[in-house]
């Protein structure tokens, strides 16, 4: 009974020749409630690394806020940018502290430091690198198109495009997933932004 009121969503993340796409669709459901249709799950972390999640927003949108001061801070440190797997290394960190009462959000952080990364952090933090990676109640069909398409080389249109259709595969079949699409870009030439239908 409990699960009835956990909120879905599907986000997905791919690696290209040179970049990354992040993306997730813009429904908050609770059981069959759909509490939003225009929520925003993706997030610029720095100037090249991004993040979009699955589960509670609250939850990300703390813990997004958390990571773009901690990288400012480490930025200021160290004098030069902060790569992706440092990112979710210190997401790791602080969702991992969190264990006893975790941050009820699945993450998939991607970014650019010479060559594109793809994380995804579970709860508790657990980090498993990729090339591709989609997490919440649409996950599986999601995954169903990534693994048949996936490519790697892939061009940024090909990238965009593919992340789509894994998204909407998984709307056609979650009714905790839709309403749009946010799509994050991380390249050598920084984050970019853009919402599709």
């Amino acid at each position: 009974m409990a699960y009835m009121y956990m909120p879905g969503a599907t986000a997905v993340g791919v690696t290209y020749d040179g970049g990354v796409v992040i993306a997730s669709e813009r429904r908050i459901a609770y059981g069959n409630f759909v509490v939003s249709k225009s929520t925003k799950k993706t997030f610029k972390i720095t100037d090249y690394v991004g993040a979009c999640c699955a589960g509670m927003v609250a939850d990300m949108q703390v813990l997004a806020m958390q990571m773009r001061a901690l990288t400012k801070i480490r930025k200021m440190e160290l004098k030069r940018d902060i790569p992706p797997n440092s990112v979710a290394k210190m997401m790791s960190t602080l969702m991992y502290e969190r264990r006893f009462f975790p941050l009820l959000t699945q993450v998939i952080v991607g970014g650019v430091d010479g060559n594109p990364a793809i994380y995804t952090l579970d709860p508790l933090g657990s980090v498993l690198p990729d090339d591709y990676a989609a997490v919440g109640t649409g996950a599986e069909m999601a995954l169903g198109v990534l693994d048949q398409e996936y490519k790697s080389k892939m061009k940024e249109k090909e990238a965009v495009a593919l992340v789509v259709k894994s998204i909407k595969s998984a709307t056609m079949r979650d009714a905790a997933s839709g309403d749009g699409i946010d799509i994050l870009v991380a390249d050598k030439t920084g984050v970019r932004e853009f919402t599709e239908n």
